[in-house]
């Protein structure tokens, strides 16, 4: 091994630098110095090749003086042994704190960051990764994490079944929990297939009522159309969160009256008198809302009809409909003494 190798022990240049200077080379002899010689003037002779005798002893480490300066990292000790401006062992100081940063030849985490101390201790051991999401929480608060989820997850999947079942035909489960399938489904989240149908709805239908008003001095007046279906439509245009009673209780209630009567208006079946007085009490209490009684009146007797009009095609289709408005007009129905006292208001 000569002079050059890694493992020589020759004396090093001046602190700071970190590296010995390289030997100058003898420049009048050709001749190649014995293995294991001295090369170039001043060279002390390598530890290995003194007798053990005249070999110099090691000098006893001096005490660390005190200092409240906190104990350093080995490898601090090392930087701080490096070149001053902090370049030398991949050091760098700020103030009195000296970071260190391993070189490509020392072992340590991927990443150039400084390996921490483990729990024993260990310099070498990797930092403890991060947790994120639900495991960074306690214990106390991932039990409740997962709690609400199942509770979430459990309701999803009754209100899909229930949503199945009201669609789907009669069964042996819904002939025996009927009511509550229809408990839960109606009537939020009701289902209208219409729109969907092999021929869906293609006209506008609007709901109108007129009523003959008795009064304060006793005569009897009657009063101009009052399109509810419009009255609704705007209730619900730009709502963020529309009533459900304005959305489906006049349709519903003209679906129901149409279902029982025939084109006469003539009920059909035994809930032909039950439509009609749903379809009175709705339009009673909606013209007690309107304040079409005036300060002191009541409402004495009131007629109902719908006003039908056809959907346009759109412009590329070649349908032709009439743009007229089709009226179906009832009968008068004289108003029961509780409605008309405003027990429907």
């Amino acid at each position: 091994m000569d002079a050059y190798d890694g493992d020589s022990h020759a004396p090093r240049g001046p602190v700071g630098s970190g590296e010995a200077p390289p030997p100058e080379r003898p420049r009048s002899s050709g001749v190649p110095a014995p293995r294991g010689a001295p090369r170039g003037p001043g060279a002390a002779p390598p530890s290995s090749a003194l007798p053990a005798a005249e070999q110099p002893a090691a000098a006893p480490p001096s005490p660390a003086p005190p200092s409240a300066e906190p104990a350093r990292h080995p490898s601090a000790v090392t930087a701080e042994a490096g070149s001053g401006d902090g370049t030398g062992d991949g050091a760098e100081r700020d103030g009195r704190a000296v970071v260190v940063r391993p070189r490509p030849d020392q072992d340590g985490p991927p990443g150039g960051e400084p390996a921490g101390l483990g729990p024993a201790g260990d310099s070498t051991a990797p930092p403890a990764a991060r947790r994120a999401g639900v495991a960074a929480l306690s214990p106390r608060y991932q039990i409740g994490a997962a709690l609400a989820l199942a509770v979430v997850a459990v309701v999803t999947c009754v209100h899909l079944g229930m949503v199945f079942l009201s669609v789907a035909p009669a069964n042996t489960v819904t002939r025996q929990h009927g009511k509550a399938i229809e408990e839960w489904i109606y009537p939020e989240f009701e289902q209208n297939w219409k729109l969907f149908a092999p021929n869906p709805l293609q006209q506008n239908i609007a709901v109108q009522v007129r009523a003959q008003i008795r009064t304060a001095g006793g005569d009897i007046d009657t009063t101009g159309w009052y399109d509810l279906s419009a009255r609704d439509g705007e209730a619900i245009d730009g709502s963020l969160l529309p009533s459900h009673t304005e959305q489906n209780e006049l349709r519903r209630a003209w679906d129901f009256f149409v279902a029982t009567h025939d084109g006469d208006n003539r009920p059909v079946g035994l809930r032909g008198a039950l439509s009609e007085q749903y379809v009175r009490r709705i339009a009673v209490m909606r013209l007690y809302r309107e304040d079409a009684t005036g300060p002191a009146g009541t409402v004495q007797r009131v007629q109902v009809r719908s006003r039908t009009t056809n959907v346009p095609p759109p412009e590329w289709s070649r349908e032709q409909v009439s743009d007229k408005p089709v009226h179906r007009v009832l009968p008068w129905w004289t108003v029961t003494a509780d409605e008309a006292a405003g027990g429907v208001r």
